[in-house]
């Protein structure tokens, strides 16, 4: 059986390890948000958008839709 001294240096040793990983995990986060532009997660225009990954079908689909006004 353990002493009392033995498990708590033990809970302190498990502590430290959990900490030091907790912090490497948070800088691999910070290093991760970085890394990522704004421009490269989001489309600020939905027209170049559609007519970049769509293209005719866009442009067919759309052509008419002046008509209603």
């Amino acid at each position: 059986m353990q002493s009392k001294a033995e498990r708590l240096e033990m809970i302190k040793a498990a502590a430290k390890r959990f900490q030091k990983l907790k912090a490497q995990e948070a800088r691999f986060v910070r290093e991760e948000k970085r890394k990522v532009e704004p421009d490269e997660r989001y489309w600020t225009d939905a027209s170049s958008y559609a007519e970049q990954y769509y293209g005719e079908t866009f442009r067919a689909t759309t052509r008419f839709d002046n008509d209603w006004d």
